[in-house]
């Protein structure tokens, strides 16, 4: 068949496969909708080993770095002389800040993917009830995003290869 059947339909099928461990066997512990964008994300890169590497080690450092600023975040009073809100921006502008100058250590050149492992764990921890608090954020469980977050990103970016590869098999030369 032809490269872009081929690579729709083995994302079809993986992407079915996935959404069965995401509701199923895996449900609160891998997240379809962080795995899908570091599936995208291996594909924007370029869909070699090198994309697969920088994704999953980026994608992971930007959970960290999210990780760090949740520490902090909590860690500002609601009274605080300039306002939690201004506080907040303060602290995630200098974090995003770090996170983008580590791209001059090449292992974390990809911001983009450390964007996405970043973004990935607030919409994780603003979106899910009672995960924004330290006794989460500390916490050596599933519910910690550095591990939840972590591992959607790792399964995710695998998937893609996994998708590239199957449909490489199934196109016609």
């Amino acid at each position: 068949m032809d490269k872009l059947t081929a690579l729709s339909l083995s994302i079809g099928v993986l992407a079915g496969a996935a959404t069965f461990l995401a509701v199923g066997p895996a449900s609160g512990v891998f997240f379809i909708w962080a795995a899908t964008i570091a599936w995208a994300a291996y594909f924007f890169l370029g869909a070699t080993k090198e994309a697969l590497v920088n994704t999953i080690v980026c994608g992971v450092f930007g959970v960290v770095m999210a990780w760090i600023t949740a520490l902090l975040l909590t860690e500002i009073s609601p009274d605080a002389t300039l306002g939690f809100p201004f506080m907040a921006a303060i602290t995630v502008t200098v974090a995003v800040v770090v996170m983008c100058l580590a791209a001059n250590i090449p292992q974390l050149a990809t911001i983009p993917a450390s964007v996405l492992g970043y973004s990935s764990t607030f919409a994780y921890l603003l979106q899910t009830p009672d995960k924004l608090n330290q006794d989460v954020l500390l916490s050596v469980s599933l519910n910690n995003p550095l591990l939840v977050i972590s591992i959607s990103i790792v399964v995710g970016t695998y998937f893609g290869q996994f998708s590239g590869q199957l449909a490489a098999k199934w196109t016609k030369e």
